[in-house]
């Protein structure tokens, strides 16, 4: 069974009369990759804030590595935050940003440095300033200094927002290889699920201040997958039909819609086979939804 290591209770930051965040539950394993997915103005960099502790939640509960209360004390350092700018000093180098970095961690060792540095792909940038760095580049280094002092967990918040596609590919490969290399558990919040989904294995799903649903990376693509969506009047007696037939794996989705995962080269041969039994069909198709339909779809008002 996996570890839970971060879990929220009707979470909520109300600032002045307006919810930020509205009673949200969150869950987090040990290990996965936590999409924190939304619209701008969702919440995400707000309930990020209340994880990392740049922020105290106006009622609801938050729960760190078993630790809630006046204990979260106990374990914010093995939480690291990147939340908006890295912070960087632009007329030092990339080494050096990280050096001053480490001596607040009472860390001197230079290797310690250059393993962080090859580890988010800087460790060939020599004596080049920070402020000549590219926006990919910038990113990177951030989270590397994120990683000063060996966090269990990693909040970045919209870490490949405005980035060029080379960048993104940059950014995407090095939280991969954190992931993978250090197993440090990572919360990042995008509002681009299409990019999000090449790297997260959990996604929560934000829309003004809720959260509206949570799922793996499989339940995703299970709800996006190819199917054959047959419309009908009759959906109790296609399914009878569809029985007959041999076809286990359907879903009935509503009063007139059903979703078949398999033979989906056989919609001729379904539809034939409805009519025989006199079940009128009004539509039959093979979809496949796209992520970006199907977060727009969850999200509407």
């Amino acid at each position: 069974m996996s570890e839970i290591i971060l879990r929220t209770k009707g979470l909520r930051k109300v600032y002045g009369k307006q919810a930020a965040v509205d009673g949200i539950d969150l869950v987090v394993e040990r290990g996965s990759i936590y999409g924190l997915i939304g619209k701008n103005g969702a919440g995400k960099t707000t309930t990020l804030k209340m994880i990392g502790g740049l922020a105290a939640p106006t009622s609801g509960s938050l729960e760190l590595f078993g630790k809630t209360g006046s204990e979260l004390g106990m374990v914010r350092n093995r939480v690291s935050c990147l939340i908006e700018d890295p912070g960087l000093y632009g007329n030092m180098t990339a080494e050096q940003n990280m050096l001053a970095k480490c001596l607040m961690f009472g860390i001197k060792d230079k290797k310690y440095v250059s393993d962080l540095l090859a580890l988010v792909g800087l460790s060939n940038v020599g004596k080049k300033k920070t402020k000549q760095f590219s926006l990919g580049m910038r990113q990177r280094l951030g989270i590397a200094l994120a990683m000063v002092g060996e966090p269990d967990v990693l909040v970045l918040d919209e870490p490949i927002n405005g980035l060029d596609p080379e960048g993104i590919v940059e950014v995407r490969e090095t939280l991969i290889s954190i992931a993978k290399d250090k197993g440090i558990t990572i919360i990042i919040s995008s509002h681009i699920l299409e990019e999000l989904s090449k790297v997260a294995t959990h996604y929560g799903i934000m829309h003004k201040g809720h959260l509206v649903d949570q799922m793996t990376a499989e339940e995703l693509q299970d709800r996006c997958s190819m199917r054959i969506e047959i419309v009908t009047n009759q959906p109790d007696k296609a399914s009878t039909v569809l029985d007959g037939l041999g076809i286990t794996n359907y879903k009935v989705v509503d009063r007139e819609t059903i979703n078949v995962m398999e033979r989906l080269d056989d919609v001729a041969y379904i539809n034939r086979e409805l009519n025989a039994a006199g079940i009128l069909v009004s539509k039959i198709a093979v979809n496949n939804e796209s992520l970006e339909s199907f977060f727009l779809g969850i999200t509407e008002d």
